[in-house]
């Protein structure tokens, strides 16, 4: 009988005390869920280790309409014989943002086109380009005004992005900066 009592009295503290403990052990256990239970149970369905990442770059940005940006970009792109038409076709051809959530997949088929993330020796974190050739494979961030100078090896492919989730990738990069003020 005890021990239901004292669940009942954790419960109450979990759920309805307003003390700022409290709201520390709800921030506690709200990271425990999401970095062991929810984030792992994402990767699990969707076949990757990393399934959403938060975008931390502008290299994706389009800084205007899709017609604008087209008239920029468009010699680089025919030089790859890649039109207008078919640019429109790829996923994410308007590009998106930095601060931004990408859902990703274990991709099956990957082609021209394609928004992909994919890990380097050169930088600590993962890329996110679009793939604009395929033998080899060589990636551009729509932003940047050349492709990126590394040929990338299939393994290296840790997901294609399929849903893009706006603003909410700014809470980790707050996150992330914050700990980085401790040297973390």
């Amino acid at each position: 009988m005890e021990y239901k009592k004292n669940l009942k009295k954790i419960w109450h503290f979990i759920w309805y005390d307003n003390s700022w403990l409290s709201w520390i052990v709800n921030v506690i256990i709200a990271f425990l869920l999401v970095k062991f239970i929810i984030y792992p149970g994402f990767g699990l369905i969707l076949g990757t280790d990393f399934p959403v990442v938060a975008v931390v770059s502008s290299s994706m940005e389009h800084n205007s309409n899709f017609d604008k940006w087209w008239l920029d970009n468009e010699l680089y792109y025919n030089k790859l014989g890649i039109k207008k038409e078919e640019f429109k076709e790829y996923s994410f051809h308007n590009g998106f943002n930095k601060g931004d959530i990408m859902v990703l997949v274990k991709p099956d088929k990957i082609n021209k086109g394609d928004v992909i993330v994919y890990t380097t020796n050169k930088y600590k974190y993962p890329i996110i380009h679009r793939l604009i050739l395929l033998d080899p494979l060589i990636t551009k961030g729509d932003n940047n005004y050349k492709e990126d100078n590394e040929n990338i090896n299939k393994d290296a492919i840790i997901g294609k992005a399929v849903l893009r989730i706006p603003i909410l990738g700014w809470v980790k990069i707050w996150f992330t900066e914050f700990l980085s003020i401790f040297g973390l």
